[in-house]
């Protein structure tokens, strides 16, 4: 049992066009004999108290694939495909209406095949060590550097974060008020801590965006059996 007094909910955020796939859901692409999305959900579903999937469209086309039965499925709630925050506002709005005792949301992509088996507690652990309200991953040549630096090298995934449920009527605000869209823009408004993740022998955040990248990933898969 958790002993942090946090309670996180996931969401796997699949509401985009996929363009550079060219069309159709990237998280369906076959990367280590089984589909991304499979990948991440295994990988994510033991950290979390509940799991959420983001997808525009017909939910029909996921009612067959076991790996997501009895998983809620949540369209983007501001309409024209407003990219990950719409998402993320979407799952925020889903838990306070279905889920009150949940307090925070984390948002993982689903094209990213190496999501790290403690992502949860480390994202929560970066956000409270840091006493800040909002969390985001970054993967570098070394982990935990303690120091909050920026150095050369570490890449932000802003996409996967920590999300307060509390802070929904925020966010909303600042999409359907203000128009915003980029996560930088919101996050920039509040305390933000990383948490950092090693990138050897993949990096964790790896994105198969494209077919090469979904060949590269499952290339990598191969190498590295244990990812």
């Amino acid at each position: 049992m958790r002993t942090d007094g946090t309670r996180v909910a996931g969401v796997l955020l699949a509401g985009g066009l996929a363009r550079r796939m060219g069309g159709g859901d990237k998280g369906l692409q076959r990367v280590g004999g089984k589909p991304i999305l499979q990948r991440v959900v295994e990988r994510v579903r033991p950290q979390v108290e509940l799991l959420l999937l983001n997808a525009n469209g017909d939910p029909a086309r996921f009612a067959e694939l076991p790996y997501l039965k009895g998983m809620p499925v949540v369209p983007d709630g501001i309409e024209g495909y407003a990219g990950p925050l719409a998402g993320v506002l979407a799952g925020l709005d889903w838990l306070a209406d279905n889920a009150p005792d949940i307090t925070d949301l984390l948002s993982i992509p689903t094209d990213c095949p190496f999501i790290p088996k403690d992502l949860r507690d480390h994202m929560v652990g970066a956000r409270d060590g840091a006493g800040a309200q909002l969390a985001c991953a970054r993967s570098g040549p070394v982990a935990d550097p303690g120091d909050g630096s920026t150095e050369d090298g570490w890449q932000a995934h802003p996409v996967v974060g920590l999300w307060p449920v509390a802070l929904r009527h925020e966010l909303r605000h600042a999409m359907v008020g203000e128009g915003l869209r980029k996560i930088d823009a919101w996050t920039a408004r509040y305390p933000l801590a990383y948490a950092d993740f090693r990138d050897e022998p993949v990096d964790p955040f790896f994105n198969a965006n494209t077919p090469e990248d979904v060949a590269e990933a499952d290339r990598l898969a191969a190498e590295c059996p244990g990812l």
